[in-house]
């Protein structure tokens, strides 16, 4: 651990080293103790706002990759008798696409922003094990490299994001796809795991003095909730990962129906894991989106406990619903009664979500920013998505829609226009927090349109043609059977895939703002919204350390009455500013710690990461494989293990009274 001294009485440090920089901040004393420069700053860190960062950049690029795969899709479904893809390379595309977006875009981009503003959030330093922290980074990076690979070593995996045995055994999937699949998702669920047991720990143990649990922000009580069913769920569904390693790979016969096997039991072991999965996605985004409103309504959360329970209620009903999906597989009708019941009662705090939403929004001052549309647009979007899911706790009706794009509609509703949109309603919200700059608000506004449009156009359409009879997973359609009138299946699958299109232009949109325009952005105000929460009581970018002294909490929403006085009367609420956020940040480096503790960077968890991957391919191709990543993981874990705890100590001091501090400094 680096301790960063700033004795109140001695003077400053009156030398730099090589390996240690100081950058003065816009309006404090100290930015940004760099242990090292160039690439070895972000390789070897373990700093959870670089971590988080890392993670959003890999993800965007899997977005990418996820994209173009489903573009291809609708290339092949625009017109009867599609030529773009043959039959297999269809199968393994939408096994990609799916696989992609959920593991590799969704789930890590939540992962992004709960690494960087949790500790914030919570008035922490960093999180409770940094490197374990990096760990979990590196491992999704070689596991979503991994399993990728597979396009260029045969041909990725084939059967189905959910991959149903025995489809997915080997007589009927031979290639090495389906082994790149399960593979790759053990070293990203092993990620998913380290980042759950390190976010819970530091949520439980590392909050600021004041902050009881219900003084926490809301998109830190969503995010602990989520890590909690990763917790639960990510063991599930490596259990049925490793069963079917064993059967493609060693002879097992777990799934083998000519030996006595069920293979129900890979779907029950998938969807105990897979329904869970979806509000591992979406609960996130409630949170990212439960910070917007209050801030951009200039009105506080209403019904903040409300929302703290309900979003508790989901994580704890869905795990009563998985069997949902597996209505048309037989179960019986005392089974598929309790489950239909199951699925109704998630409704429930589902809508108190939606109610609390709106009433945020109700009579407040609302002013419609780039963030504000994003998450106006989730409220609209993942309501008709809750509403086609109602329909599927109806037993008799879920079983006609089954394997229809009915269905496909349905979750991509819940999906992108609860978890995606989310994020990106947070994106803009946070972008001036993490760089600095603040993205541009008029190209931010055809970004959010163009997806939107774009998004119904694509799914909208989807709801027709499955309730048609269009089934999923069908690599092309015949003329013949397309229909006449408003239920023409081409038409529609035509508007769909030019939705896609228009969905796609949108998201370059944000690419372009983020990559072109905003190098040209000046450098946003410190406090460019009248933000309420603790993570805004620092510099943009955020300071190594976070926050220069250690914040007491009074309130929830401790920033806002930080700078806000309520004169009001009895029952009525009149606040006056009577400091603004620059004040706040002098107070605090005024005050600044005297002892700063900061983790040392380390690069044996990205040597840990890279020994799985390599063991994977051994299991595919060659056991000398297996026992050379583990000797690298031996190697690594010792060196772990061996590696001083404590990096050398750095002096920083503050400037003594009557001096000129950065910012005067700055401005001479």
């Amino acid at each position: 651990m680096a301790i960063i001294e700033r004795p109140a009485t001695e003077s400053p440090a009156s030398a730099e080293t090589d390996d240690m920089v100081t950058a003065t901040s816009s309006y404090g004393y100290l930015r940004r103790p760099v242990e090292t420069t160039g690439w070895r700053s972000w390789a070897f860190t373990v700093d959870h706002k670089k971590i988080g960062i890392m993670y959003g950049v890999v993800a965007m690029f899997f977005f990418v990759v996820g994209g173009i795969e489903a573009g291809l899709i609708r290339l092949q479904l625009a017109g009867p008798e599609g030529t773009i893809l043959s039959a297999d390379k269809y199968n393994q595309m939408f096994t990609m696409h799916a696989t992609t977006m959920v593991f590799l875009f969704v789930m890590p981009m939540a992962a992004a922003f709960a690494n960087y503003f949790i500790p914030l959030q919570i008035g922490a330093r960093d999180v409770a094990f940094p490197r374990l922290n990096a760990l979990s980074l590196w491992l999704f990076v070689a596991g979503g490299l991994f399993l990728n690979s597979s396009w260029i070593l045969g041909g990725g995996a084939d059967g189905g994001w959910f991959m149903y045995a025995p489809n997915s055994d080997t007589p009927f999937s031979p290639s090495n796809g389906v082994d790149f699949w399960a593979l790759g998702l053990q070293i990203t669920g092993i990620a998913s795991l380290v980042g759950a047991i390190n976010l819970i720990v530091t949520v439980l143990n590392m909050r600021a003095p004041g902050m009881s649990l219900m003084k926490m922000p809301i998109f830190t009580w969503m995010a602990m909730i989520t890590q909690f069913l990763l917790l639960f769920a990510m063991p599930v569904i490596t259990v049925a990962l490793f069963l079917l390693m064993f059967q493609r790979s060693f002879g097992a016969t777990f799934f083998s129906v000519e030996e006595g096997a069920d293979p129900l039991l890979w779907q029950h072991l998938f969807w105990i894991f897979g329904h869970p999965e979806v509000y591992i996605i979406v609960l996130p985004a409630f949170g990212i989106v439960s910070e917007v409103l209050p801030v951009f309504s200039k009105k506080p959360l209403f019904g903040y406990p409300f929302v703290v329970f309900s979003g508790a209620a989901i994580g704890f009903v869905g795990w009563g619903v998985w069997a949902h999906h597996m209505f048309a597989s037989g179960l019986g009708p005392v089974s598929v009664a309790v489950f239909s019941v199951a699925t109704m009662a998630i409704a429930v705090p589902t809508g108190v979500k939606i109610i609390n939403w709106t009433l945020t929004m109700w009579g407040g001052k609302l002013q419609f920013t780039t963030a504000m549309l994003f998450a106006v647009g989730l409220i609209v979007q993942f309501t008709i998505g809750g509403l086609s899911g109602v329909t599927h706790a109806v037993a008799p009706s879920d079983t006609q829609q089954t394997d229809t794009y009915y269905i496909v509609a349905h979750f991509h509703y819940v999906i992108f226009g609860g978890g995606v949109l989310g994020l990106f309603s947070g994106i803009y919200y946070w972008w001036p927090k993490v760089f600095g700059k603040k993205l541009n608000e008029s190209w931010g506004k055809w970004n959010f349109w163009l997806m939107i449009i774009g998004m119904n156009l694509t799914f909208g359409p989807m709801h027709i043609i499955g309730l048609q009879g269009q089934p999923r997973r069908m690599y092309v359609w015949t003329e013949a059977r397309a229909g006449e009138g408003f239920f023409n299946l081409g038409m529609w699958n035509l508007v769909a895939t030019i939705g896609t299109f228009v969905l796609g232009i949108g998201i370059l949109l944000f690419f372009v703002n983020a990559l072109v325009i905003h190098r040209s952005q000046p450098v946003a105000p410190l406090d460019p919204w009248d933000a309420r929460s603790l993570e805004w009581l620092t510099t943009s970018p955020p300071k190594a350390h976070n926050f220069d002294r250690t914040p007491t909490v009074h309130a929830l929403d401790e920033v806002f009455y930080r700078k806000y006085e309520d004169v009001g009367k009895g029952d009525e609420h009149d606040y006056v500013q009577r400091a603004s956020l620059e004040d706040l940040m002098l107070e605090e480096e005024r005050h600044a710690d005297a002892h700063i503790h900061l983790p040392a960077p380390s690069y044996w968890p990205m040597v840990l990461a890279v020994s799985l991957p390599i063991m994977a391919y051994g299991v595919i191709y060659t056991s000398w494989l297996i026992a050379l990543g583990g000797a690298i993981a031996i190697a690594a874990m010792f060196g772990w293990a061996l590696e001083p705890a404590d990096a050398e100590d750095s002096d920083f001091d503050p400037p003594a009274p009557g001096e000129q501090t950065s910012k005067e400094l700055a401005n001479v």
